[in-house]
């Protein structure tokens, strides 16, 4: 991917200074000496971070920050923004950067899973999701007392978001006798304009389930859960492969995968086939991509066109969770053998040809299903053959009703159904 694209929006640096004086307040009586010297609010940000100060109504305040406050993760923002200033070596600064990173995973999951009531409803999966862009921010406008080198920035950041995505906390407790999945949900998507409010439940969901050992008919189950970025650059650096690749690199390895994203309205789909095939959708840096699905380096992964998922799905439709009905979703599309990629597509429900080239897989030709494809590309690569594998796409979540809302009440109940069903159908996985 070009990296340059990753900053094609361009804002004044009076917007920038706004944000930051939004998203870098550090203790008083030291900010503005420590803003001063420690960040330059005219370094670039990314196309999401540029999100941060958009309204839902002209005057009113920038939704970013806001559930970042209502999800109580304000003070850690501020704490990470002052003691980022305070590091004086490289090495101090690796550190501390993925200690915070794996700090805020934690919290956001404590925080999700708590049985003590919170202020705000414990299933909104935005306040992680912004928090983590307030930091990356601030990481990316840091000027540090040691030389940072393009390169060395890039690592920090990436390691600080891998670590904030449950990519460095999710290693199996050794329990005899249980069975372990691995799932991943993703940050919300789509977010122009009144849309910045929009949130995901399979993210929602992933941090309902990261560490909990559920009871069911067929003995204990034991989850690892990451949240995978809407982004084609995070896929290229191989997120998929780290989260689901480390995990059956583990003592104690998963028994299944399942990647969860969000799909189609009032429905749940268990996706049939993945392609191996980007279709050039925007991502959340408003970056397109089109063509074959890049391999990640150091990972084993066969040339497969189409993967067919392998998690018993009948068991999952007879199993009744509700209030959603779940249905196979058996679609796929490929280009005939010697027709031009790019021409009419070939779209079926029974099975794809030998030598033809994939289009689109049952969970089309955007980031949920190239997360199937990887996922169980690498699983295939090590030969997990095992291992279940495939992927279940969720009702869609709607948005509050009223338009300059954040939140309301059918849209936390919305949310919560359907984080509630996943947890179901992946415990019957």
């Amino acid at each position: 991917m070009d990296r340059c694209a990753k900053y094609q929006r361009v804002k004044t640096i009076a917007g920038l200074a706004g944000l930051i004086a939004a998203t870098l307040v550090v203790a008083p009586g030291v900010a503005q000496a420590q803003n001063a010297s420690c960040y330059d609010t005219t370094a670039p940000l990314t196309v999401e971070e540029q999100r941060l100060d958009d309204v839902l109504v002209p005057g009113g305040p920038a939704v970013g920050p806001a559930l970042v406050r209502l999800g109580g993760f304000d003070g850690r923002v501020r704490d990470f923004t002052a003691k980022l200033c305070r590091q004086i070596v490289a090495k101090q600064a690796q550190q501390f950067v993925a200690h915070e990173g794996n700090a805020l995973w934690k919290a956001a999951v404590a925080r999700a899973q708590s049985t003590k009531p919170v202020a705000h409803d414990a299933y909104d999966d935005r306040p992680l999701y912004w928090a983590r862009l307030q930091l990356t921010t601030a990481l990316r406008q840091w000027q540090p007392r040691f030389a940072l080198s393009v390169n060395d920035r890039a690592k920090l950041i990436q390691q600080f978001d891998w670590a904030s995505r449950g990519l460095s906390d999710a290693a199996f407790p050794a329990k005899p006798g249980v069975r372990r999945i691995a799932v991943t949900g993703f940050d919300p998507f789509q977010l122009t304009g009144t849309n910045v409010r929009r949130a995901n439940p399979a993210g929602a969901a992933a941090l309902q389930l990261d560490g909990r050992e559920i009871d069911t008919p067929g003995g204990k189950v034991v989850l690892q859960a990451g949240v995978l970025p809407v982004l084609w650059g995070g896929f290229d650096e191989g997120i998929v492969e780290q989260f689901y690749g480390s995990a059956l690199q583990q003592k104690n390895k998963p028994d299944a995968f399942v990647t969860i994203s969000q799909g189609r309205p009032e429905r749940f789909d268990v996706e049939r086939w993945a392609a191996r095939w980007r279709g050039g959708s925007p991502d959340n840096n408003d970056v397109r991509t089109f063509g074959s699905v890049p391999n990640a380096a150091g990972w084993p992964q066969p040339a497969d066109e189409f993967i067919e998922t392998s998690l018993p799905f009948q068991k999952m439709i007879d199993a009744g969770t509700g209030p959603y009905a779940v249905v196979l979703n058996r679609s796929f599309c490929e280009w005939k053998v010697g027709t031009p990629v790019g021409s009419q597509q070939d779209c079926r429900t029974d099975e794809p040809t030998p030598g033809a080239v994939a289009a689109v897989g049952g969970g089309g030709n955007y980031l949920s299903n190239e997360s199937m494809y990887r996922a169980n590309r690498v699983r295939i690569g090590y030969g997990a053959t095992n291992v279940l594998g495939g992927h279940l796409h969720t009702p869609v979540l709607g948005q509050p009703a009223d338009p300059a809302a954040l939140t309301d009440a059918a849209f936390e109940s919305q949310r919560r159904a359907i984080a509630d069903q996943v947890k179901a159908l992946v415990s019957v996985v």
